[in-house]
């Protein structure tokens, strides 16, 4: 699905779904080594994607959440190696446009 964010339309899909992260590079045309960012709707689905938030990552989302700004954090097992291009990292971003935090929490990681 096609979702506005602050600064562009991004296609989006269940970022724990490989089948539908590979659909998502094949659309774009994007290549495997350049990682996805992850959108989330609150910190019940960020928990599910990162581990050990550190103290300046909170101050940080707690200033521009909901916004414009991703933050790289340690991944979960749950987020498939595509998503991340094999990193241990993850870009994560909590959007700020209405349409698109009602997207994902209409979604979720089905």
């Amino acid at each position: 699905m096609a979702i506005p964010t602050e600064t562009v339309y991004g296609l989006g899909a269940n970022a724990l779904d490989e089948a539908a992260v590979a659909k998502i590079f094949l659309a774009k045309e994007r290549p495997g080594w350049d990682p996805l960012i992850v959108h989330v709707a609150d910190e019940a689905m960020l928990a599910r994607l990162v581990t050990g938030v550190s103290d300046e990552a909170a101050a940080l989302m707690e200033v521009f959440w909901p916004g414009p700004l991703t933050l790289l954090l340690k991944k979960t097992a749950s987020v498939p190696d595509v998503v991340t291009a094999g990193r241990a990292l993850v870009g994560v971003r909590m959007p700020a446009h209405p349409v698109a935090l009602e997207l994902i929490r209409g979604r979720g990681f089905r």
